[in-house]
């Protein structure tokens, strides 16, 4: 389990991304998204809250998801709040990982704190997760796949699939501390089907599979390897497996470019044309952290953090100087 003590010197980026993107009633707020607030950040920031032993910021965290996001009839959030709607929550669907990080967040706070009711909710959600958003592969192979959510993703001849919602350390860890060995088994069979799609190229941010194999999503689910697909690599990171094709393919894609000022982040999957660039440091050091991985590398010139960038870069940036800290020691930024 990641734990921090008050002395870790991330201590301080924790505290310059709390400034960012919390808010006193434990709110994560994306300001470039009409600062809406996400199942994703709330369990993005439960779980970091848990880790740097924040234990007031864990605890606002958790009542403000549990007063505004948990309006479902299982223990799966809504995934979106919306400050200027009436009502806040427009769609009661939830967002799979979300609900996986908020999860791995009751774990993490649970265990360091001693609170055995935190794992017994993480236990609830863990269920509904495996029970609510996971079905077989259409082309029969053994194994279930997470879906996005528990509705709109599975018709009668694909299903569609974000690769960048498996997070395969907080699937195995809950999976073990709450005994839903499922969640475990929808890890191993996102990272077969992750390296099956780097096989082609880099990961896109959306795939739709169907009984003769993958094919690109609906027009309406991006086609890209972009925003959301940056998260592949540093999940993959972040779970120890340097060696996945999805590292070096993102690394390769970035190596000419992570060190400037604008970096690529968007990417054509199967050719690596670069799309689109962004000055945010977060993107930066996600690329950084996977060319020291992938090359076995000793020191990185990750960027420390800043806030200066937007909640989803910062919010990338702090998890990739986590999975740093935590598994690529040798990674140290200089």
């Amino acid at each position: 389990m990641t734990h921090f003590g008050s002395d870790h010197p991330l201590q301080g980026s924790w505290r310059m991304w709390k400034a960012l993107c919390l808010n006193a009633e434990g709110r994560v707020i994306d300001g470039f998204q009409n600062a809406a607030s996400h199942s994703e950040g709330q369990g993005y920031g439960l779980a970091l809250a848990a880790m740097f032993g924040d234990h007031a910021a864990f605890d606002a965290i958790m009542a403000w998801s549990d007063t505004n996001l948990a309006v479902r009839d299982d223990a799966l959030m809504a995934w979106r709040w919306l400050p200027e709607a009436d009502p806040h929550i427009q769609d009661r669907n939830n967002a799979t990982d979300g609900d996986l990080f908020f999860a791995w967040g009751l774990v993490l706070g649970g265990e360091r704190q001693g609170r055995p009711e935190l794992i017994e909710r993480a236990t609830r959600i863990a269920g509904d997760i495996v029970r609510l958003c996971a079905a077989p592969h259409p082309d029969g192979s053994a194994g279930n796949v997470m879906l996005p959510a528990a509705a709109g993703f599975l018709t009668a001849d694909q299903l569609v699939v974000n690769p960048s919602y498996y997070m395969p350390r907080a699937m195995r860890e809950v999976a073990s501390a709450t005994g839903v060995r499922a969640l475990a088994e929808l890890a191993d069979t996102g990272e077969t089907l992750i390296e099956a799609l780097a096989q082609n190229g880099l990961v896109p941010d959306w795939i739709a599979l169907t009984a003769s194999g993958p094919v690109p999503p609906p027009e309406n689910f991006s086609r890209r390897s972009g925003y959301e697909a940056i998260r592949v690599p540093l999940m993959a990171l972040w779970s120890g497996n340097a060696g996945s094709a999805s590292v070096r393919n993102f690394a390769q894609a970035t190596a000419d470019g992570w060190m400037t000022e604008n970096p690529p982040v968007v990417f054509a999957p199967d050719s690596g044309e670069v799309i689109e660039r962004s000055s945010h440091a977060g993107y930066r050091a996600v690329a950084a952290l996977s060319d020291c991985a992938m090359r076995d590398g000793a020191g990185s010139v990750m960027p420390r953090f800043t806030a200066e960038q937007p909640y989803y870069p910062a919010t990338l940036h702090l998890m990739a100087l986590v999975a740093q800290v935590t598994g690529f020691p040798r990674c140290v930024p200089l």
